[in-house]
C-alpha cells in the first residue's frame, strides 16, 4: 500500500511533532509531510484483543479511510485506538472516523 507508514521512527516523529485530535475510541495525530501524498499509519494496542480482533479492526480502519474520508493535504496521520473501538460495528466506526479527522481539518485551518 502506498499510503501506508511502517517504520518506527516514522511514527515516533508524528508522535513527538504531530498536532493530536481525539475522540472517544480515537487520537489522530496529523504532521506535515515532505511527499506529495499523505501516508497513514494505524496504532492499535494490545489491549484491544489478541491479533484477530486487531487485525479485523485495522482492516476496516484501512477500507474506511480508503474509501470514505477525504484525505486532504501532504500529511502524515497516525490512528491509535483506544480500548473500546473494537466493540463498534463498521458504521460506528465510519462516523466516528470521520468526525475525527473533521476536527482535525478544523484545528489545523485554525492554527496556519
Amino acid at each position: 500500500m502506498q499510503h501506508s507508514l511502517k517504520k518506527n521512527r516514522e511514527f515516533s516523529y508524528i508522535y513527538k511533532k504531530g498536532k493530536r485530535t481525539a475522540t472517544d475510541h480515537f487520537t489522530l495525530f496529523v504532521v506535515d509531510s515532505k511527499y506529495k501524498d499523505y501516508r497513514i499509519g494505524f496504532s492499535i494496542s494490545k489491549q484491544i484483543g489478541k491479533a484477530n480482533k486487531r487485525n479485523k479492526l485495522k482492516r476496516r480502519l484501512r477500507e474506511i479511510c480508503r474509501r470514505d474520508i477525504d484525505i486532504k493535504g501532504y500529511r502524515n496521520y497516525v490512528l491509535m485506538c483506544r480500548d473500546g473501538a473494537q466493540t463498534l460495528d463498521f458504521n460506528e466506526l465510519k462516523n466516528e472516523v470521520k468526525t475525527l479527522f473533521d476536527k482535525s481539518y478544523k484545528k489545523i485551518s485554525e492554527t496556519k
